[in-house]
C-alpha cells in the first residue's frame, strides 16, 4: 500500500471516528440529558429541583432531604427551635463529607459524645437520661438525616412551648402534624421533618 493511499484511509477513519463521536455526543450527552431532565422536571418538580423547603415569605432556607443546626454563633442549642439529631458529617451537615463518624459502639470517643450530648439535652428539656431516644445522642450514617423521631420531638415540646409562650398542647399538634408515617405502612419509621417543623412555628409569629 502507498503512503499516499495508507493516508487516505488514516484520514476517512478519523473522519469516521469524529462524526461518530459527535453523533454520540449529541445523542447521549445532549438529548438524552435534555430528555430525563424535562421528564424530570414534569413527573417530580419537586424533587428534580432539590426538593427545597421555603419560609413563609417563600425565601428557600434548606432542602427537606438534608438536615441543618438549629443553634447559636457559639454552638448552643436555641431553645425555641425543635433540635435535629447530630452530625458527623463535616462541621455539620455538609453535603460535601456525608459520612456518619464511623465510630464503633465501645469506642471512648463515641461513648464521651453522647454522655455530654446526653446531659445537655437532659439539662435543656428537664428529662431523665433514660428518656432520651438513640436518635437525639448519635449521628445518622449519613450525617445529613433532616429527620428526628416523634418520641425525640415530643420530649422537646415543653422545652420550645415555654421560650416561644405558647401552650404545649398547640406545639404538639404542630409536632403530630409534621409527623411522617411508615412508607407504604410498613416500611422504616415514623419521623418528623425538622426544618419543616421549626418553619410551621415560625409562621406561628412567636
Amino acid at each position: 500500500m502507498s503512503t499516499r493511499t495508507s493516508t487516505r484511509t488514516y484520514a476517512r477513519h478519523l473522519g469516521v471516528a469524529a462524526r461518530a463521536m459527535l453523533v454520540a455526543t449529541a445523542v447521549l450527552g445532549i438529548a438524552y440529558t435534555a430528555v430525563i431532565t424535562g421528564i424530570g422536571q414534569l413527573a417530580l418538580p419537586a424533587q428534580a429541583n432539590g426538593s427545597l423547603v421555603r419560609d413563609a415569605g417563600g425565601q428557600v432556607v434548606g432542602s427537606a432531604l438534608i438536615g441543618q443546626s438549629f443553634t447559636d454563633a457559639d454552638g448552643a442549642a436555641l431553645p425555641q427551635y425543635f433540635q435535629s439529631r447530630p452530625s458527623a458529617a463535616g462541621s455539620g451537615y455538609d453535603g460535601t463529607a456525608s459520612s456518619g463518624s464511623n465510630l464503633g459502639p465501645e469506642n471512648r470517643d463515641l461513648v464521651t459524645a453522647i454522655g455530654e450530648r446526653q446531659a445537655a439535652i437532659a439539662s435543656a428539656d428537664g428529662v431523665p437520661v433514660g428518656d432520651i431516644p438513640a436518635d437525639a445522642v448519635t449521628a445518622s450514617g449519613s450525617g445529613l438525616d433532616p429527620h428526628i423521631s416523634p418520641a425525640y420531638a415530643k420530649l422537646q415540646v415543653a422545652r420550645v412551648a415555654a421560650a416561644r409562650g405558647l401552650d404545649p398542647a398547640v406545639v404538639t399538634a404542630l409536632v403530630d402534624q409534621h409527623t411522617t408515617a411508615r412508607d407504604l405502612g410498613f416500611l422504616g419509621e415514623p419521623r418528623v421533618d425538622v426544618l419543616e417543623l421549626n418553619i410551621a412555628l415560625d409562621a406561628l409569629g412567636r
